[in-house]
């Protein structure tokens, strides 16, 4: 899946806890996420300069919160498993290697107890 196809396929999607998404999928939506949220506040940088105000920032996070749910939990799916594991970011610094280590892990081949293979 490409870059662009993963980002409309996510935001299309943004509401699906259901189903699979490939790591591709994943981390294309993923870096789209940080590359914008970086952008952002290179913005509100330049224009607050020294203040901490990050309207723009707190905005792209509110929008993509959902979205980045969902598709961590058609991504815990496709490896087999329950999407709510990502409880685990709750726990500090452990819950972010374990989770890190789950998206990274290979697509199960074949159908699960969460459909078909996607693409």
């Amino acid at each position: 899946m490409t870059f662009k196809n993963s980002i409309m396929f996510c935001f299309y999607k943004y509401t699906d806890f259901t189903g699979r998404a490939s790591r591709a999928q994943f981390w294309w939506f993923t870096l789209f996420v940080v590359l914008v949220s970086m952008a952002l506040n290179l913005i509100e940088l330049v224009i607050f300069r020294d203040s901490n105000i990050h309207i723009l920032t707190i905005l792209w996070a509110l929008a993509t919160v959902i979205p980045h749910l969902a598709v961590g939990c058609r991504r815990l799916h496709d490896i087999g498993q329950s999407g709510w594991l990502q409880l685990l970011w709750i726990i500090p610094c452990i819950g972010f290697i374990v989770m890190i280590v789950l998206y990274a892990m290979p697509t199960k081949v074949g159908e699960n107890q969460y459909g078909a293979i996607t693409i």
